[in-house]
């Protein structure tokens, strides 16, 4: 027979379950630059890189574009992608706040100004998950 002090011995040693999340991205107009995938935990500073959990980057090819987020942690999570064209390494806008490349979210969502973590927000499981990203130009 377990004893309290022994089941939680067991349970800090065991170590949790680590999901993959992949990703692909649709509608990559051309091969330039890389596309940006940015990996949020909550709903501060979402769109913004530095807040992000985790950012990947991959070339870009025309069509379509795989990634991965790897040893994560079952919880709630939102992906912001977009195609950094000119690879200057950061979503160029027009007039400071309407991309001026190509963007989606996780969900796809259609929303109508600046999205939140809401929109975007699913949840991982201990299995993992994939994802489909469609651009928006």
């Amino acid at each position: 027979m377990r004893t309290r002090s022994s089941l939680f011995l067991l349970a800090a040693i065991t170590p949790a379950a680590a999901a993959s999340l992949g990703i692909e991205v649709s509608g990559v107009r051309n091969a330039e630059g890389q596309v940006k995938l940015m990996l949020f935990d909550k709903a501060e500073g979402f769109r913004k890189e530095a807040a992000s959990r985790e950012v990947l980057a991959v070339p870009a090819q025309t069509g379509t574009v795989q990634a991965a987020f790897k040893d994560l942690s079952p919880g709630r999570y939102a992906v912001i992608a977009y195609h950094d064209e000119d690879a200057d390494g950061k979503l160029d806008l027009r007039f400071g706040m309407i991309p001026a490349e190509g963007y989606g979210l996780s969900n796809n969502p259609e929303v109508v100004g600046p999205p939140s973590f809401e929109h975007a927000a699913f949840e991982l499981d201990e299995t993992g998950k994939r994802l489909e990203i469609r651009l928006d130009y």
